[in-house]
């Protein structure tokens, strides 16, 4: 069976066992901040473990790509060198909500991995392990499977604690929790390795093919685990390993689909595997390709799904996991001989054996091939940068070793390869501390662990079991019952004035955050007391309104009046509105690819992130905002409706990667009519305007680059927008008064002005050089000798950076061969510049002199070993600091 036919199999075996066929989510966890990326298939169903959220079906199925390249999870740098890490994979997986457990889990798996319509895998060749105290799971395998008692291996507490075991899954140190039961298949005894709880268990022999989690129970913050009303089921096993399985192959890189990424890499890089394919043949057996194309192979799986679900290389984040295994990949295809760009040419034969189960690949093309191949010419450009810095810090090396400290800055600062720096180190009879660099790796490595480690403690999330009813697409105020309140994470019947509080109503007005809106304010008022309402939040389906009492009290089973702050709302409704002019306005101004990354709406101003490589230029910047006032002036109907999630494909609907869409979507149109659909169709949530006149005015009020590829606009509306106008205006008006100018002759004036003050530069400037040459013969009268050098040690007052530099070269060309240090006092700040005759670098550096100098002043300095410059401010310490140079410089 191929790896695809396996995925198809797998889901069509579960949907005949009832359960509903779910397509994989992005990449990027939706509103999940305890994640970096999707890294297992229970993750889109956490808050269905957690009680926050019900679908309308108690079994799923799915195949999930994850990815597991950063944070707790990482794989990294084992890819290509074991048979089993990957960056990208594919998680099978069958779910159960509260409706079957134990029983039904194990027998859905025996049946699948070995049914003769299934998988028909020999039933000798596998083994079961079951958490150590789990007597019902071992009596399920055993006296209803028929899984002889000897195959049946129970695991310990075997990580230090109770309930840290490879057998007793958590989703973190609180929560859902329970005991596992892993399914292993035996490779056979030419492999080495034992059985899990053996001293092999880390060989290859006996691979782990299926994991059953049992989630019994709930581990609250004390660590006591309280049994969980309703078990649920979360399953999982790997689509790569079950495929080498099924293939007869030891690796994962020698399924089927890596076989043919492989070759593919082969071709592209140009790299000649005529040898290896005639050993391969003799032997009759697979190519076993070099661990650097297996990298590549890997690397194009996790860089093109991560592209496609929206992720942008950059400096943080996951923009910095994705840029680092872009890069990671780049330099082993450049170990094998690729030249120029040549990582985004992986995208094709990747669609080849994937694209048709996920074709985001083929939609996201051009964007995913753009994105490769800007990053492959920025990391060129930092190789180059990277070379210069090293060359700066061998200039300065102490010996025949390179510091460890040094390799990693190089390294995680400016991504520049350890081993490239060991390659060059070599060349130049020089070693690395690779010790002291593992030790830097390690540190990083234990960072990255803690940032990525669950944080969240579920037993404080605010578990209703009644879902809110929301009245406010249509109306400010209105009416709802409080059905819970809670206070300092505790629920209680009552609070009274000066309280803060979290309350929840039955049904409400108010518009919970999300999607970039931020909640709404305003008030709860009854006979009793008022609430002041600060924010609004969703808890699963329950709206959690933020506040304090300002009088009275208010009680559980309350009626309250709920009043929202009907004119933020509406400011709130014309920016959000605006949002989605701006949206569809930059896709057509500047093209298709323009996504959006991120978004805020409040009352007082809409910020929008989005997918664009360069800066929008105040001509497209002019541009879309006349089209957005354009479709605003239209005053055209803003309708919504509720349609099936196909149905708003087909409509054309906008939809965002990071986003958690239900079956039924409501879909936003607004604008004028264009080639028979409206200017602006997404799927949307949110409040908004009735007519687009509403909005008012639109004006941007700035643009910038936030990370590599993701530009943001931020802008306003309404009255706000006028006061922009009309402060630019004043301005102007200002401007012209200053100047005795007319309105039209504004740019006129200015720019004569801007001519006049160049003209007067250029003479400052050729005034300034002729004091310094005046200055320079002066100054020939100071120079010493130090250590046998000509040296020039003085002071000059009035000087900034510029003119220091003015006259040191003013200097430095009537003195030959010598150590030149001057120090110019310009107010409170000190500027530095030292020169070194090359003859005397072997001794004593520019660099040093600046450094030593700034380090006791207070301030910043360096450079190269025959000119450096530095600055500091000027205190006390400055006279003695100048006048112990002398005996500094004798030292050297």
């Amino acid at each position: 069976m191929t790896t695809a036919e396996i995925r198809e199999a797998f889901l069509r075996y579960f949907e005949s066992q009832g359960h509903t066929r779910v397509a994989s989510s992005s990449l990027v966890p939706a509103n999940d901040p305890t994640l970096l990326f999707t890294n297992a298939g229970m993750n889109q169903f956490k808050d269905c473990f957690l009680g926050l959220e019900k679908r309308d079906y108690v079994r799923a199925t799915t195949s999930q790509k994850c990815v597991r390249a950063g944070g707790k999870h990482n794989d990294l740098d084992n890819v290509g060198y074991t048979a089993r890490h990957h960056t990208f994979f594919e998680m099978l997986g069958n779910f159960s909500f509260g409706d079957y457990f134990k029983r039904d889990a194990i027998k859905f798996a025996w049946d699948f991995l070995t049914g003769n319509e299934w998988l028909a895998l020999p039933k000798d060749k596998l083994y079961a392990t079951v958490y150590h105290t789990d007597d019902e799971a071992f009596d399920i395998w055993n006296k209803e499977i028929g899984l002889a008692a000897d195959r049946i291996i129970r695991i310990g507490d075997n990580k230090g604690e109770k309930y840290a075991s490879d057998n007793f899954w958590a989703m973190g140190d609180t929560g859902p929790c329970g005991p596992c039961s892993e399914i292993f298949f035996d490779h056979g005894d030419h492999i080495w390795g034992g059985l899990p709880g053996t001293p092999e268990e880390d060989g290859d022999r006996f691979i782990e093919i299926w994991n059953n989690v049992f989630m019994q129970f709930n581990r609250t913050a004390d660590g006591v685990l309280h049994a969980l009303p309703a078990p649920s089921v979360d399953t999982g096993m790997g689509l790569e390993r079950i495929s080498a399985v099924l293939q007869h192959v030891n690796s994962n890189y020698e399924i089927d689909l890596f076989q043919h990424l492989l070759k593919a890499s082969t071709d592209i890089i140009g790299f000649d595997a005529s040898a290896l394919e005639a050993e391969a043949k003799e032997k009759n057996s697979l190519v076993d390709y070099p661990a650097s194309l297996k990298v590549v192979a890997d690397h194009a799986r996790s860089c093109c799904f991560l592209i496609a679900d929206g992720v942008n290389a950059s400096n943080e984040g996951r923009g910095y996991v994705l840029r680092r295994i872009i890069r990671r990949a780049v330099r082993h295809g450049n170990k094998m001989g690729a030249t120029g760009t040549f990582f985004y040419k992986m995208l094709q034969p990747l669609i080849e054996v994937m694209g048709e189960a996920y074709p985001e690949l083929v939609e996201r093309r051009s964007v995913i091939e753009a994105t490769l191949i800007r990053e492959e010419e920025l990391f060129a450009k930092t190789l180059e940068q990277g070379l210069k810095l090293l060359e700066g810090e061998l200039s300065n090396l102490k010996g025949k070793i390179i510091p460890g400290e040094t390799v990693f800055k190089l390294y995680d600062t400016y991504g520049f390869p350890a081993d490239l720096t060991a390659d060059i180190a070599r060349e130049r009879d020089l070693e690395i501390d690779q010790a002291g660099f593992e030790v830097e790796m390690a540190a990083q490595r234990q960072r990255a662990r803690d940032a990525g480690k669950f944080t969240v403690d579920y037993n404080s999330i605010i578990k209703v079991e009644s879902e809110t009813q929301f009245d406010g697409y249509d109306a400010t105020q209105g009416q709802g019952q409080i059905i819970a309140i809670y206070k300092d994470g505790e629920q209680v019947d009552e609070v009274t004035e000066g309280d803060e509080a979290l309350i929840v109503l039955n049904q409400t007005p108010f518009y919970a955050e999300s999607g970039g809106q931020i909640g709404d304010t305003g008030l709860f008022k009854n006979d009793t007391g008022i609430f002041e309402v600060q924010d609004t939040k969703k808890s699963g389906g329950a709206f959690v309104h933020q506040g304090i009492v300002t009088m009275g009290s208010l009680k559980a089973n309350q009626s309250v009046d709920a009043i929202v702050k009907a004119d933020i709302r509406e400011a709130t409704a014309r920016n959000h509105s605006a949002t989605h002019l701006l949206h569809a306005a930059l896709r057509q101004v500047l093209g298709s690819h323009v996504q959006q990354k991120g978004s805020l709406v409040a009352s007082d101003i809409l910020r929008f992130d989005f997918a664009n490589d360069q800066p929008v230029t105040f001509e497209q910047l002019q541009q879309v905002e006349r089209i957005v006032n354009r479709e605003v002036i239209a005053n055209t109907a803003v309708s919504t409706e509720l349609l099936d999630i196909d149905a708003a494909k087909e409509k054309g609907a906008m939809m965002l990667f990071d986003e958690k869409y239900g079956d039924e979507v409501r879909v936003l149109s607004m604008g004028s009519i264009q080639e028979d659909k409206n200017f602006s169709i997404e799927l949307c949530g949110g409040i908004h305007v009735k007519r687009t006149g509403d909005i008012g005015l639109f004006k941007i009020t700035s643009e910038g680059g936030v990370a590599a590829g993701v530009r943001r606009i931020e802008a306003v509306t309404g009255t706000q927008a006028l006061d922009i106008v009309q402060k630019t205006d004043a301005d102007i008006q200002h401007i012209n008064a200053l100047l005795k100018a007319q309105k039209n002759q504004t740019v006129e004036k200015v720019e004569a002005m801007v001519e006049t003050a160049h003209q007067l530069q250029k003479h400052i400037d050729q005034l300034n050089q002729k004091l310094a040459n005046f200055q320079s013969a002066e100054l020939l009268s100071q120079v010493q000798t130090i250590a046998t050098r000509s040296t020039l040690i003085t002071t000059v007052q009035g000087q900034d950076a510029k003119s220091l530099r003015n006259l040191h070269d003013s200097v430095k060309s009537k003195l030959d061969n010598a150590v030149i240090v001057l120090a110019g006092v310009d107010g409170d700040k000190v500027s530095l510049i030292a020169s070194v005759a090359k003859e005397f670098t072997a001794n004593i550096k520019a660099g040093d002199i600046i450094k030593h100098l700034a380090t006791e002043l207070g301030g910043k300095g360096g450079g190269k070993p025959d000119l450096a410059q530095g600055g500091a401010p000027l205190n006390e310490k400055f006279d003695p600091v100048m006048a112990g140079l002398t005996a500094w410089l004798e030292q050297k």
